[in-house]
């Protein structure tokens, strides 16, 4: 799609739905600017120019070809269908539907129950972790399951898809901000570490992104 203007990103360098975009965006190629929208210290996901931009006042949103889209699914969707290449998506209609089992599972089992804003809902740091520990380790073992089935060099068979852009941002969060052991998920613990040495994921990582103070 020529002539078009630089995409912008608005996410938070942590942010594993945010990570999960900048990773499509980063294996498409396509030339984007990001901008931080902290959530945490200066929270300024609740300011109302940025509720101008996403009504959720949530992380990410992505302006390109003249639209603003949110929620990270959409938006990898929407670069799958309106550039195609390189595919983040398998063509076998059956690899497809393990594909989304393995999306779905983090991106609605398992990452809101360890999203950050449920902290204000209890009433210590001690029981919110306790929280997001169980149900987080709960969707790894999920994962593990389901993975035993499709893996080969990522999530599903040799090829690159959405699946491994929830996958590592995910165990990301996982292993740093709950302190869990991938010990027990030999699969999980394969994948991860081979993932990361992946270009886009290097490229991609919050620390190679985190805005300098």
């Amino acid at each position: 799609m020529g002539g078009e203007s630089r995409a912008i990103l608005y996410g938070f360098w942590s942010s594993s739905c945010s990570w999960r975009v900048r990773a499509g965006l980063n294996l498409k190629s396509i030339v984007f600017e990001e901008r931080n929208i902290d959530i945490v210290k200066e929270q300024s996901q609740l300011t109302d120019k940025y509720k101008n931009i996403n009504p959720s006042q949530k992380v990410p949103a992505l302006i390109i070809d003249g639209q603003t889209l949110v929620e990270s699914m959409a938006i990898l969707q929407y670069l799958e269908d309106t550039r195609p290449e390189p595919r983040l998506t398998p063509n076998d209609p059956l690899q497809k539907a393990r594909m989304r089992e393995i999306c779905e599972t983090i991106v609605s089992g398992i990452q809101p129950l360890q999203n950050i804003g449920l902290k204000s809902h209890f009433t210590t740091e001690y029981q919110y972790q306790q929280f997001t520990k169980y149900w987080c380790d709960r969707g790894l073992q999920t994962l593990e399951n389901l993975l035993q089935k499709t893996t080969g060099l990522y999530c599903v068979g040799d090829q690159i898809t959405m699946a491994d852009l929830c996958l590592v941002p995910q165990l990301f969060n996982a292993t740093t901000r709950l302190e869990l052991s991938l010990d027990k998920y030999p699969t999980l613990s394969r994948l991860y570490k081979n993932l990361l040495k992946e270009k886009v994921f290097e490229e991609t990582h919050p620390k190679a992104v985190r805005p300098k103070p």
